[in-house]
């Protein structure tokens, strides 16, 4: 029990076998050499499965709060020689991302917004996201559909993409596809609004 209270909010659950991934990836468009931002990444399995498509060339930054999960990250991540993914313990909310202006390819959060917004902290991330993102980068966002659970979370605190739009859209982004993602799944993209 002391364990569990140690655990962010969310912690230790994935969605990452809720969804259909292999449609998820091919719709992040990753490209070898991209730099992938995986924001509240948990035990990294979309960290992973990003790796594999920037290959050696590219980078994968993992960051989240729980750190038995990155610990985990890290060992599947060794086990599979992506020596691509650096891991970072730090709270998305209050910390400035290690990470240069302007760096990265694609940010992605899977099933993490919703929780930001329920507890009004999601102002530093997303911008961080719009710092950390290139010019031409994605940002792209896994949510539950606004439909009743179970899985996920309430619906009350579930996020309908018109309410990620009109969210991210204050920080400069301008909406790009939305996909299902999965039977309880969707797929936003975001783009830096010119």
């Amino acid at each position: 029990m002391a364990e569990e209270a140690k655990k962010p909010k969310g912690a230790g659950r994935s969605s990452f076998d809720l969804l259909n991934s292999e449609l998820l990836l091919q719709e992040l468009h990753l490209r070898k050499g991209d730099t992938f931002l995986d924001l509240g990444c948990g035990r990294g399995e979309y960290s992973i499965a990003a790796a594999e498509r920037v290959g050696g060339e590219g980078f994968v930054y993992a960051i989240d709060l729980w750190e038995e999960g990155i610990e985990t990250l890290k060992r599947a991540a060794s086990s599979k020689d992506l020596k691509q993914i650096k891991t970072f313990v730090a709270d998305i909310t209050t910390a400035r991302l290690p990470l240069e202006g302007g760096s990265v390819d694609l940010c992605f959060m899977a099933t993490v917004l919703h929780d930001l917004v329920e507890f009004r902290a999601e102002e530093g991330t997303l911008s961080e996201v719009r710092r950390t993102l290139k010019k031409k980068g994605t940002f792209a966002i896994v949510e539950y559909k606004k439909i009743d659970g179970p899985p996920g979370p309430p619906i009350a605190i579930r996020l309908s993409p018109d309410e990620v739009e009109h969210l991210v859209g204050r920080y400069g982004f301008k909406r790009g596809r939305i996909v299902e993602v999965g039977p309880y799944h969707y797929l936003i993209t975001f783009f830096i609004q010119e």
